[in-house]
């Protein structure tokens, strides 16, 4: 249990705006595609999704919180994704017979997810150069 309440100290040790951002916007979004699992977009973003989690779930008990090496395996998720959904999006095809909760949501993905990389490749440069600190612990 004291691993868990690390986690939530780390967490709650956040400028507020980015706890917001990770529980309130970041999470949700990467959690829709979930619900279009019969979509090009959905499957892929899922999948991505999933990787995210199965290797960030670990890295936080790891670091006991919201370490900066979090960063990393966003970065080899969301950016193959981001590449993926602009070359649908470019897609005149994918466009005339995706439905608009699939354009939706690619648009959506495109926009959290590009605001979220640029963070992420900030905190993996500061965690490869040595920024190896979990907020909340000290």
């Amino acid at each position: 249990m004291n691993r868990i309440n690390d986690i939530w100290r780390s967490l709650r040790s956040l400028p507020l705006w980015v706890q917001i951002w990770v529980v309130g916007i970041l999470v949700p979004v990467n959690g829709l595609p979930f619900f279009l699992l019969d979509t090009r977009v959905g499957l892929a973003a899922s999948l991505a999704a999933l990787f995210v989690v199965v290797t960030n779930v670990p890295l936080m008990w790891i670091y006991k919180g919201m370490n900066k090496v979090l960063s990393i395996p966003h970065l080899i998720a969301w950016g193959p994704l981001q590449i993926y959904l602009l070359m649908l999006l470019a897609d005149s095809g994918f466009r005339a017979e995706a439905g608009a909760l699939e354009l939706g949501l690619a648009v959506l993905l495109l926009v959290v997810n590009g605001i979220s990389l640029a963070f992420d490749v900030m905190d993996s440069a500061k965690w490869v150069a040595g920024d190896r600190a979990t907020p909340g612990l000290t």
